[in-house]
């Protein structure tokens, strides 16, 4: 749980970092350049997305994430993808 409150609401938090700076425009590459502690969440993304994927399991806000840490998709149009995807249920 404190892991996860750090994350969230402390200016320490690196994940928080990468987060916040992603949101000022900033890509993946020029603000791991900067950093000397590893974000672990940028590469847990990929871990996560990678076994979902191999497991078929469907997780797209995860998907999303990946998009925008790795494919340069922008934070605004991730979340249009996900505010336009079709209901249905979800497990």
């Amino acid at each position: 749980m404190g892991d996860l409150l750090t994350t969230a609401i402390s200016s320490f938090s690196r994940n928080r970092y990468v987060g916040v700076e992603i949101g000022r425009g900033k890509k993946l590459s020029e603000i791991l350049s900067n950093m000397v502690m590893v974000a672990e969440g940028v590469w847990t993304t990929r871990s996560v997305l990678s076994m979902a994927n191999k497991l078929g399991i469907t997780m797209p806000i995860t998907r999303e994430v990946y998009a925008i840490l790795f494919e340069d998709k922008s934070p605004a149009t991730a979340i249009e993808t996900l505010m336009a995807r079709e209901l249905k249920f979800e497990d």
